[in-house]
């Protein structure tokens, strides 16, 4: 019987390239019996199948039902082996541990001083490398070393150790603090979004005064720094600050340009980074700004300052696709557009395992968007329809409360209103049930609600006056955030202006640019 293809088996077999997998036969293949065991009999299967069973393995190995379990945990155990070993997996923190393994092997032959010379070097390497916590255990083991290996020309080395420990000690404190300040915002900002209300913001505020320590700025190292601008960033995005947004992304980005080594050390935090500096410039609308970090960031990765790998990769088509959507919606090139979302739909699909649900939802949203300011709105219900007949979403609530309102909206726009009644009625429950039912929703709800009763000759004068009531939210604390995912004022003007949206985003881009 078939199983879900995500088996972490498959998976990983099926993310080797091919001079890993060349490698992994190789390292079994050091030992002549390796080669016909039954592990390798399950490598070579699955190297060569496009899904996982249980009975094919029966059926095409010696393998017996009662051995596939224990087969497949000791073929995994030997594939991550033999990537250890791999030199594009290396970095400063596997030569780190590396290194404090030969010292640990030299301790228990009894060599102290061939131990010691070689944590020194280690730490040396951890400490210009800001890898904190790696430093302390080898601070911590050279204090062992030390209480078996003293000599009178060392006699101060305990109290320097001793010293060493409680800073570094401090650091990791410190780090451990801000890491946890940040994921917890993080994780705020994904689950509820925005900010709502003033209980919402005293809230936010509240839990974020209460856990950000205490810190002299110029005591602070990379890391520890790091992980302050991202925890300020987070709350200011759930505040909907966004000029505070792009000030601590800016510096979460300067912070990597002053020390250009750690792009290759922790290249996740840097691309991350920059995605979150151009979503603020995005969401402030700094088209000009925009284009020039999108740019750095490109020669950044030609030129091979980031690290490379299968991760990094996953993440450059993640970041670089979803900012070039955003730059066509700031520029309103949306038909333009739409040659680059039909390829993105297509290389999705290829991306599908390497790239979470919530991503991928985002990515349909934008989508959508897209169809929706080209008028193709057939499109973009199909897009919609992916989100919202998604049960398993449980991040972005508001993701999903828009995907609602943009998709009465398409309907409308379709001429397919035969429903939209029931669709009305369903979306109005729906945020009602997500408590995120404002003002700008209520507002355009009651419209399309009411177009059946207006009279042709009406609509124009409705869509004013509907403009009208709008334009008082666009820079309404809370109810700004409607127009950051659906640009409800530009559709009312291209109705009132006889004008596509298209065309009414296009010349609002201009004066920007002026």
């Amino acid at each position: 019987m078939a199983i879900d293809q995500k088996d972490a088996l498959f998976t990983l077999v099926k993310s080797l390239s091919k001079s890993e997998k060349r490698q992994f036969k190789l390292y079994v293949g050091r030992l002549g019996g390796n080669a016909d065991a039954n592990f390798m009999s399950l490598f070579n299967l699955l190297d060569k199948v496009v899904s996982y069973d249980d009975e094919l393995i029966l059926k095409k190995t010696n393998i017996k039902k009662q051995q596939i379990s224990n087969t497949k945990a000791h073929l995994y155990k030997q594939i991550l082996v033999s990537l250890r070993f791999n030199p594009v997996h290396h970095n400063v923190r596997a030569q780190i541990r590396e290194q404090f393994d030969f010292a640990a092997i030299l301790y228990n032959k009894g060599l102290y001083k061939q131990s010691l010379k070689i944590l020194d070097k280690a730490k040396e390497l951890a400490l210009a490398n800001e890898e904190n916590n790696l430093a302390y255990e080898i601070v911590e083991f050279e204090k062992v070393i030390e209480s078996q290996y003293i000599t009178r020309s060392m006699s101060n080395r305990a109290d320097e150790l001793s010293e060493q420990a409680k800073k570094l000690s401090l650091k990791n404190v410190r780090t451990s603090k801000l890491s946890n300040l940040s994921l917890q915002l993080y994780s705020l900002l994904l689950k509820e979004g925005y900010a709502k209300d003033d209980a919402d913001i005293k809230k936010v505020n509240n839990y974020f005064e209460k856990r950000l320590p205490k810190f002299e700025i110029s005591e602070l190292g990379f890391k520890e720094k790091l992980f302050l601008y991202k925890a300020y960033l987070w709350h200011s995005l759930i505040m909907q600050d966004f000029l505070s947004s792009y000030k601590y992304s800016q510096k979460w980005v300067d912070l990597f340009d002053e020390n250009p080594e750690m792009k290759i050390q922790n290249p996740v935090f840097y691309l991350k980074g920059a995605n979150y500096l151009l979503e603020s410039l995005f969401l402030s609308k700094h088209i000009t700004k925009f284009n020039s970090v999108l740019k750095n960031l490109s020669d950044d990765i030609k030129n091979e300052k980031v690290a490379i790998n299968e991760n990094t990769k996953t993440l450059i088509f993640l970041y670089f696709n979803q900012n070039k959507l955003n730059l066509h919606f700031l520029e309103g090139k949306f038909t333009q557009g739409l040659p680059f979302v039909v390829k993105l739909s297509a290389k999705l699909e290829e991306f599908q395992n390497q790239i979470d649900e919530h991503h991928i939802m985002v990515f349909y949203y934008k989508i959508a968007c897209m169809y929706f300011g080209a008028g193709k709105n057939e499109d973009c219900i199909v897009y919609l329809e992916k989100i919202i007949n998604n049960k398993d979403l449980k991040m972005r609530e508001d993701l999903l409360c828009y995907a609602r309102v943009l998709n009465l909206v398409a309907h409308y726009e379709a001429g397919i209103d035969y429903n939209i009644e029931k669709l009305i009625v369903t979306t109005y429950k729906f945020l009602l049930k997500m408590n995120d039912l404002h003002q700008v929703q209520r507002k355009m709800i009651s419209f399309l609600k009411n177009l059946s009763n207006i009279y042709p000759q009406d609509l124009k004068k409705e869509f004013k006056s509907l403009h009208g009531e709008l334009l008082k939210f666009e820079n309404h604390p809370y109810e700004k955030r409607s127009f950051l995912y659906l640009d409800i004022l530009s559709w009312l003007e291209s109705k009132i202006q006889n004008e596509t949206v298209e065309s009414i985003i296009q010349k609002k881009a201009k004066k920007l640019l002026k």
